[in-house]
C-alpha cells in the first residue's frame, strides 16, 4: 500500500454515505481517517466543531479559497460552502492512514481530477428518489422547501453516477457497506 491516496463517497443527500462512512470509519480504523470539511452551514444538533464539520463563517472560508487553501470547494447550497483543507489531507497521510472524503459530487470530480490514480471515487446510488425523499423527510433536518431543494439537486447529481470509479446502490445499508470495504481494500491493496 502506498501514501497518498484518497478515498471519497460522494452521493445526493440522503442517500447514506455518512451512514457508510461511519461504519466504514470504524470497521477500517486501521487505514482510514475521516477528512472533516470545512463548511459555513450552521452546526446541527448532535454535531461537534472540528469533529462532523470544521464550521467557520463566510468571510473566514472566502479566505481560505483566496490563499488556495482547499483541495476543493463548492457552494453546494445556496450560502453554504464546503470544502476540503490541503491541511486535512496531509495531516492523515502524516498518520500513515488514508483520508476517507464524504463530500459532495462536484467536490468529488474535482479531487479525481487533481490526483487522479490515487483516488478512488464512491459514488453511493440511493434506490430512487422515493426512498430519498423518505429518508430526507425522516431524517428530520430540513423543512419541505428545503427537501425539494435537495431531491432537485439529487436529480441533477445522478446525473454524474457514471463519472465516478465504482458505483455502489444502497438499498440494504448492511450489503452496501460490505461492497464499499471491499472495493476500498481491493483499490488499496493494488496501489
Amino acid at each position: 500500500m502506498t501514501s497518498n491516496n484518497i478515498i471519497i463517497l460522494t452521493a445526493p443527500s440522503g442517500a447514506g454515505k455518512t451512514t457508510i462512512k461511519t461504519r466504514l470509519l470504524a470497521e477500517m480504523a486501521d487505514i482510514l481517517s475521516f477528512s472533516v470539511s470545512a463548511t459555513t452551514r450552521k452546526m446541527r444538533a448532535g454535531e461537534r466543531d472540528g469533529v462532523d464539520y470544521i464550521f467557520t463563517d463566510e468571510p473566514a472560508f472566502k479566505e481560505k479559497i483566496a490563499t488556495e487553501a482547499f483541495v476543493e470547494w463548492e457552494m453546494v447550497y445556496p450560502g453554504m460552502y464546503y470544502g476540503t483543507t490541503i491541511e486535512e489531507l496531509q495531516r492523515i497521510w502524516h498518520a500513515a492512514k488514508t483520508p476517507l472524503l464524504d463530500i459532495d459530487v462536484k467536490g468529488a470530480l474535482n479531487v479525481k481530477k487533481k490526483y487522479g490514480s490515487k483516488v478512488l471515487a464512491i459514488f453511493i446510488e440511493p434506490p430512487s428518489l422515493e426512498v430519498l425523499k423518505e429518508r430526507l423527510t425522516k431524517r428530520g433536518t430540513d423543512n419541505p422547501e428545503q427537501i425539494q431543494i435537495r431531491i432537485d439537486k439529487a436529480l441533477e447529481e445522478m446525473k454524474y453516477r457514471k463519472s465516478f470509479d465504482k458505483v455502489v446502490l444502497n438499498n440494504n445499508i448492511d450489503r452496501a457497506v460490505e461492497d464499499t470495504m471491499i472495493l476500498i481494500r481491493d483499490f488499496l491493496n493494488n496501489c
